[in-house]
């Protein structure tokens, strides 16, 4: 079943000479439950991609559709709740909330959405990613690799359509990231989350059942590498 479908998207910064196309005419689409690597170098437009299909940033032109919507024909105030309840973002570094402990950074978009708190998912994802003993600690008291569990238990939490992850273990040394790759992959098996991953790790990507390479804002190649 088709989760997720990208149309002709582009997305340019500036004008005349000054003009950088960050994404040149990509389309692609994606089936729920598929665990997809996007791979490329620097500057290719890979995390640009990923923020259009966030709904953090609006494409210059073409559609994206998530679960059959047109996501870029809503309004703020409804991109806003897009943004809560069909994506799920993991960041680089973290993002979580200073002031906040485990649970409640965890539970910080639900509450935001005015959502009653599933306890019993989050106690699973606290047992799952290894966080029980843990609620009550701020991120300053965690390791990288801890918060970074934090930060996939919060894309969790709400059973998004799409999980999103740009570069997710780049701060973490190499213990850590295979073990955060695990955590991914298990998500994705564990609860058929469909998965999408910004790497720059040839081993990570080999990981995915798919590659879809970009450079210069175009897919270069698009091959499912795992069944």
């Amino acid at each position: 079943m088709e989760i997720l479908r990208v149309e002709n998207l582009r997305k340019t910064y500036g004008k005349g000479e000054n003009e950088v196309r960050a994404l040149d005419g990509i389309s692609f689409s994606v089936s729920k439950g598929e665990f997809i690597a996007i791979v490329g170098p620097s500057g290719s437009g890979k995390s640009t991609l990923l923020h259009i299909l966030g709904g953090v940033d609006r494409p210059t032109s073409g559609k994206v559709f998530v679960e059959g919507k047109d996501v870029y024909a809503q309004n703020e105030e409804q991109l806003a709740v897009f943004r809560r309840r069909q994506v799920g973002l993991i960041y680089q570094f973290y993002n979580l909330i200073p002031v906040l402990n485990v649970s409640e950074n965890i539970t910080l978009p639900a509450l935001m959405d005015g959502q009653k708190l599933d306890q019993v998912r989050l106690r699973e994802l606290l047992t799952t990613l290894k966080l029980s003993g843990r609620e009550k600690h701020l991120p300053n008291q965690l390791s990288g690799g801890q918060q970074q569990r934090v930060s996939i238990a919060r894309a969790l939490m709400n059973d998004p359509a799409v999980v999103l992850a740009d570069e997710p273990t780049g701060n973490l040394d190499s213990k850590n990231s295979q073990e955060i790759v695990e955590l991914l992959k298990m998500s994705n098996e564990k609860y058929g989350q469909t998965l999408i991953i910004i790497t720059h790790d040839d081993t990570i990507a080999l990981q995915a059942g798919r590659i879809i390479a970009i450079e210069d804002g175009k897919i270069t190649r698009d091959e499912v590498i795992h069944r």
